[in-house]
């Protein structure tokens, strides 16, 4: 059963720096599509991060530069590294994976994936 379990929120001034985590268990994540969303209230879920069985990875373009996600393919876990953090980027976090990924399209495959409960994230000015 796939399970994944996200970790690392909290409340940060602009400015901080935050890791999220996402242990995954029921398959494993170097050959899977993973990825980072996140919802805040009244707005619609963005994609923030992914990477693909292949690693390549995509960023929306409002995370460029500040956001790094990984894989530690020995620890079953995906990150994402937060930094210059904005009130903007006050959200719920969630992980998403296709653990059938087969090589298509990994943000459309995430869609049908496995998710997160999600965590949460402030960022106060």
């Amino acid at each position: 059963q796939v399970q994944l379990v996200e970790s690392g929120g909290g409340s940060v001034q602009a400015g901080g720096s935050l890791r999220l985590s996402c242990a995954a268990s029921g398959y494993t994540v170097s050959r899977s599509c993973m990825g980072w969303f996140r919802q805040a209230p009244g707005k619609e879920r963005e994609n923030v991060a992914r990477i693909d069985g292949d690693s390549l990875i995509n960023y929306a373009d409002s995370m460029k530069g500040r956001f790094t996600i990984s894989k530690d393919n020995a620890k079953n876990t995906l990150y994402l590294q937060m930094d210059s953090l904005k009130p903007e980027d006050t959200a719920m976090y969630y992980c998403a994976a296709n653990a059938q990924w087969t090589g298509a399209n990994c943000r459309r495959a995430l869609d049908s994936g496995y998710w997160g409960q999600g965590t949460q994230v402030t960022v106060s000015s």
